[in-house]
């Protein structure tokens, strides 16, 4: 994931030298999307919900920032951490720069996790989702795709709609 500011989109990555490269590729292409949404807006823009569920930008960086916590440091690695909360509830200082930050240390440590398993057939150290499945580490990092590109779909409509900004 990257700071750069948003640029017009250049398409998915290609295939990489392997399953799990390929995987870490997308989510990685897909992860700093969402963070370019979240890149260059003043607090109270972020923090606007711009849908009437509540959703903001803001509490989108938060979620896939727990989100990444809960499945591959919680659920896989079976760290003795705290449950991440996984909802959009913004606090005071949930800023665009801590935010982001957190977002990237995040990100960081999820690949490192799955960079150190060598089996993406390797099962979560504890049983996670809703169902209280244990899950492999090929299906966390399918699940976060699916996850993280949903949620960079929401940005873009967000994005758009508080200021008109479009592309990555």
């Amino acid at each position: 994931m990257t700071d750069t500011p948003p640029r017009p989109d250049t398409g998915p990555p290609g295939e990489g030298p392997d399953e799990k490269a390929t995987l870490l590729a997308f989510l990685d292409y897909l992860r700093d999307a969402v963070a370019a949404k979240a890149r260059g807006l003043d607090d109270a823009r972020g923090r606007t919900a711009a849908v009437p569920s509540g959703t903001s930008l803001y509490g989108l960086v938060r979620h896939l920032t727990a989100a990444e916590r809960y499945w591959f440091v919680w659920a896989f690695e079976g760290a003795d951490v705290p449950h991440p909360d996984l909802s959009m509830r913004l606090g005071p200082d949930d800023g665009e720069e801590n935010l982001l930050a957190a977002y990237r240390e995040a990100v960081a440590r999820s690949n490192e996790i799955a960079g150190a398993c060598a089996d993406l057939s390797a099962p979560c150290a504890r049983p996670a989702g809703k169902d209280g499945v244990v899950r492999s580490m090929r299906w966390v990092l399918v699940h976060m795709i699916e996850e993280t590109a949903r949620h960079a779909g929401h940005a873009d409509i967000i994005r758009e709609r508080l200021d008109g900004a479009v592309g990555r």
